[in-house]
Parts: structure tokens; C-alpha cells; sequence
């Protein structure tokens, strides 16, 4: 799983072009980090950055973010609706996938410090990173705004997490850093242009909910002792939902923030409020995400879907994805394409083996390129096997006849599916590990100094480099109860695909183990040798022993 995360400041500029582009584009100054999305805002004056990266690249490029706002922006004479306290006002970072909410307070705290060490200014930690409970909330950390900070000055409860306390750099301002979850910006758009509908339902599905009334819908609101009005809780929690008329869509929607996908998915949201216009005698006409996605959050609303019509969720991430749009009607308004909405998939490289086609793979296997090599063709061949496990359980699971397996099939079809994607993913990893053994060995070693590096960084990067084959052998080890249960209670006519299977991942072993043992001939730490074989012995094995049983079951399948 890729490890990355979303870094989203907000700058206090968002009327000159020049200025909130070139403090965007700093972020990749450091190689590895991408710009997704610069949103300005002309009447609040602010605009909106995103990028992301992996934990290790996101913190010197939130900081180069921040610096070249210091650089650029003059708090002195800001003006906007937006409040705000800094040129960087808030730098919030956000976990995208492979990575914990706790690993992402822990940067904003390293991001903190040095901006606080480095550039001087005021940092305040807020929400998962805060150093005190009141100062989760954001707004309580930007009471009175940028026009109280000189005030702050000498008073200890507003003494900052990071800079100089008795400084303060009016230039700047001051700036909060923080951890949160994602939140997913989201709009459902009805077949009418009665906002009224539209705004009672936005009401409802809301955490906040609405003024409770004596008579609903009118009647005169209930309240409190206080005055206050007596509320009705929403249905939905870290949803923060209302409704608006779209001019250009001719049509209501009802607009929403999710603050907590894990929480409240979009999907189920989508659901009520599908069954809330239905109820109204409205029709729901699709669906989009402003800006970008998780692809986790696809993927559980594909499955949601699908499970509610009764089919098999064992199928590819593609297919998985496009029902999703399909069902959530993501492309209606406007064309939603996953290449570019879902996060992950922007990260993806533009030179990999895998989008090539067979043609030009087996072509480029057969030149005198070094690589792909035997490790890249063991995990294809664990790719195919899997593959044919997989399909297996799809042509098993519906089948009238096999009803009694369905749940069986049901179980180990997504399993199927997320062996046969870290076998794909494994193709690459070899060549890449591959090449960087290939550039250790091209450095320089002219001195001492100069050999000693390259010697400690072939050492390293051979160490990797056995490590992919000898994770691509352990890997098929999964591969047994699956290959088991598709030969055992699998549609009989699929057979001879279950052998073919069963023979691709005995190719899969025994190539990766060769790979394993050709790569630990360079290596001269004993102990890191020892144990590799040790790991190499016990997998082989098992795998083995898996081939031969499958192998003499598929046999008798097939005796006429």
C-alpha cells in the first residue's frame, strides 16, 4: 500500500495570481510531493493548497509552503471575509492511506518546530496534534484573529507551541498546524428547483439537525429557557449539510461537508437522501465530489452497492470503482475520471511494466535490457495464478448449482483479488530493486571515503533487492487455502484452471527462490543470509506440497 499524506494550507491570499501560485508551486521544490488543487477565493481573500506526498517528502514541503508565504504575504494589510490569523493560516495534514492519524500529528509537531526554530513565527498545534483540549477547536485558537495577536504578547495562556513568545512577527501573523481526518466536500442534485425540499432534507441528514417546531413542518420553533431554540438531532454525524439552488445545473442541491468518512460514508448518505427525495416525490440525478477523493472511500461505496444487488465483491478494483460511479452517478454533471479524482491513483508512475502491453513487455523481456528480469516473471506468474483462483470463485459464486459454496466463494474471491493486485505491484518492485543495486554499484570510489559509501550502499541495496523475491515467495504461501477451496468446492467445469493456477504459483515459488539465493550470493552478512534461507526453506515447502496435492485432486477431475 502506497503511504501518503494530504497536506492542505491555507494561505491568506486569494486575489493575486501571482502570488498564491508561486507559493502553491513550492511544495514541489521537493521531488516526490504533488500539487493537486489550488483553490483561490477572491472575496475571502484566501486560497486553498493541496498537495500530498509521503510522510517522509510531505513536511519539507509543507515548510517551503510557509515560507515562501512569509515571503510573500503582508498581514499588515490583509483584508477578507475568511477569518484568519497568518500568511499561512492553517496547515493541516491529513491521513490518505498506509498511514495512522497519530504519524500525522507527530509531522505537525516536526513541522511545527521548525518553522517555530527556523522562520521565528508563532505556531499553534490544533485538533489531533493540539497540546491542550481547547485548543482542538480551530476557532479557539483564532479568537479575535490576526487583529489580537500583538495582545497576546506576556500572557501564558496564549503562549504558542513553537517561536518566540516575546517576538512577535506582525509580517506573518501566526500559523496553526494540525492533523485531521479527510473530509470529503460532496453534492447531491435533485430533479427540482424547490430549495425548500431540497433544504428540509439537508436538515435532516445534518448532525445539527433543525429548530424543533409544534407542528413540522411550520408552527411556531420550541425553545429553550435561555431562548435558544430546542434542536433535533440529524441523522448523520460529522455531516454538515444545507441546500442551494445551481443556475448553471437548472436544478436544488443539497451541499455537505463529511467531516468523518469513517463515520459517515458518502454512500450511505447518498442512500438516504435518495430515499427522502423519493418521499417528496423527487428524484435524486447524481452526485459529485469537489476536488479529490480516497480511493478506500470508492471502493467501500462500489462494494456497498454491489453487495445490495447480490454480487460478488471478488472482482478488480476497476470494476469495483466504476460501479461506484455508476451507482452514485459521480459522471451526470460532469465527467468524474478516477485517474484524476481519486488521490492514489495520481501517484501512480508513468513508466511501469504492468501498463504496457503484453506485446511490448515480452518484447523488452526478450532485448538486452537487464531488467524485467526472472523476479519480474515470477510474480507475473503469481499474478496469473491468482488471477485464475480468483476467477474460480466467480464462476462458482451465483451458480445455482454451487449455492451451497456461495458464501465460500464470497469469503475468499476479494482475497483472490488482493493477491493477484500485490503480485502485479511485485513486477515492478523487482526491476526497481533491481535498478537501484545498479546505481549504488555506479558510485563514485575514487577515495576511501567514496568506497566505503558505495560498498555500504550495494550492502543495502542487494538487502532490498532480496527481500522483494523472498516476499514475493512468501506471498504465495497465501495462495494455498485459496487454491484449496476453489479445487475442493469450485465449479468442477474451471477444473483445469485450478491446475493451471496451481502450477503458476509453484513457478512463482521456485522462481522467486531463486532469485532469493542468486541475490544472497553479494551479501556477506551471514546472519541476514541465514535467515533469509531459513524463510526460503519454510515457504518453499509448504507451497510444494500445496502444488502436489492440488495437482493430484485436478487429475482425477479430469480422468475420462
Amino acid at each position: 500500500m502506497q503511504r501518503i499524506v494530504e497536506c492542505v494550507p491555507n494561505i491568506s491570499d486569494g486575489q493575486n495570481p501571482e502570488i498564491y501560485n508561486t507559493v502553491a508551486k513550492s511544495c514541489e521544490k521537493i521531488n516526490g510531493v504533488k500539487l493537486l488543487d489550488v483553490d483561490p477565493g477572491f472575496a475571502t481573500n484566501r486560497t486553498v493548497i493541496t498537495f500530498a506526498g509521503t510522510p517522509e517528502l510531505i513536511v519539507d514541503a509543507a515548510f517551503e509552503v510557509i515560507k515562501t508565504a512569509m515571503e510573500m504575504i503582508d498581514m499588515r494589510t490583509h483584508k477578507g471575509e475568511h477569518a484568519r490569523m497568518g500568511a499561512t493560516d492553517v496547515c493541516p495534514f491529513v491521513p490518505v492511506s498506509g498511514v495512522t492519524m497519530e504519524e500525522c500529528a507527530g509531522l505537525a509537531r516536526a513541522l511545527g518546530k521548525r518553522v517555530g526554530e527556523e522562520l521565528g513565527v508563532w505556531v499553534y498545534l490544533y485538533e489531533e496534534a493540539a497540546s491542550k483540549q481547547e485548543w482542538k477547536s480551530l476557532p479557539n485558537i483564532r479568537q479575535g484573529e490576526y487583529e489580537s495577536l500583538s495582545s497576546r504578547v506576556g500572557k501564558n495562556e496564549w503562549r504558542p507551541d513553537f517561536g518566540t513568545f516575546d517576538t512577535f512577527d506582525s509580517k506573518f501573523g501566526a500559523v496553526a498546524i494540525g492533523a485531521r481526518k479527510f473530509l470529503v466536500a460532496y453534492n447531491i442534485n435533485m430533479n427540482s428547483l424547490n430549495k425548500k425540499l431540497a433544504k428540509d432534507i439537508a436538515f435532516n441528514i445534518r448532525e445539527k439537525g433543525r429548530a424543533k417546531r409544534e407542528h413540522y413542518p411550520e408552527g411556531e420553533i420550541i425553545r429553550n429557557p435561555d431562548g435558544t431554540a430546542v434542536k433535533i438531532p440529524g441523522i448523520f454525524k460529522h455531516c454538515k449539510s444545507t441546500a442551494w439552488i445551481i443556475p448553471e445545473y437548472d436544478c436544488a442541491q443539497i451541499t455537505m461537508n463529511l467531516t468523518d468518512i469513517d463515520v459517515t460514508p458518502l454512500h450511505k448518505v447518498y442512500d438516504e437522501v435518495m430515499r427522502q427525495a423519493t418521499e417528496r416525490g423527487m428524484r435524486v440525478t447524481g452526485s459529485e465530489i469537489v476536488g479529490l477523493v480516497p480511493l478506500q472511500t470508492v471502493l467501500e461505496a462500489g462494494k456497498y452497492f454491489m453487495e445490495k444487488q447480490g454480487l460478488s465483491t471478488g472482482v478488480s478494483e476497476r470494476d469495483i470503482v466504476n460501479v461506484a460511479i455508476k451507482s452514485l452517478g459521480l459522471s451526470d454533471v460532469s465527467e468524474f475520471d478516477p485517474e484524476d479524482k481519486i488521490i492514489e491513483y495520481r501517484f501512480k508512475r508513468k513508466d511501469r511494466l504492468v501498463d504496457q502491453t503484453i506485446e511490448t513487455f515480452a518484447d523488452t523481456l526478450a532485448s538486452d535490457a537487464p531488467a524485467p528480469g526472472g523476479g519480474s516473471i515470477a510474480a507475473l506468474c503469481g499474478n496469473l495464478g491468482a488471477g485464475l483462483a480468483t476467477m474460480v470463485t466467480n464462476l462458482t459464486y451465483g451458480k445455482k448449482e454451487y449455492k451451497e459454496h456461495w458464501d465460500e466463494m464470497l469469503r475468499w474471491g476479494p482475497n483472490g483479488q488482493k493477491l493477484k493486485d500485490f503480485f502485479l505491484h511485485a513486477i515492478d518492485a523487482d526491476t526497481d530493486s533491481f535498478n537501484v543495486v545498479m546505481d549504488a554499484m555506479s558510485m563514485p570510489k575514487k577515495t576511501d571515503e567514496q568506497k566505503s559509501a558505495r560498498d555500504i550502499a550495494i550492502l543495502e541495496a542487494n538487502k532490498k533487492a532480496t527481500l522483494v523475491p523472498l516476499g514475493v515467495l512468501e506471498k504465495t504461501v497465501e495462495m494455498i487455502p485459496l487454491l484449496q477451496v476453489v479445487v475442493d468446492n469450485g465449479n468442477p467445469n474451471c477444473a483445469s484452471d485450478v491446475g493451471v493456477g496451481a502450477f503458476c504459483i509453484l513457478t512463482c515459488a521456485e522462481g522467486a527462490a531463486m532469485n532469493v539465493r542468486i541475490n544472497l550470493q553479494g551479501i556477506e552478512d551471514n546472519a541476514f543470509r541465514k535467515e533469509c534461507m531459513e524463510r526460503l526453506e519454510r515457504a518453499l515447502k509448504e507451497v510444494r506440497a500445496c502444488h502436489k496435492s492440488i495437482v493430484e485432486i485436478v487429475d482425477k477431475k479430469l480422468k475420462f
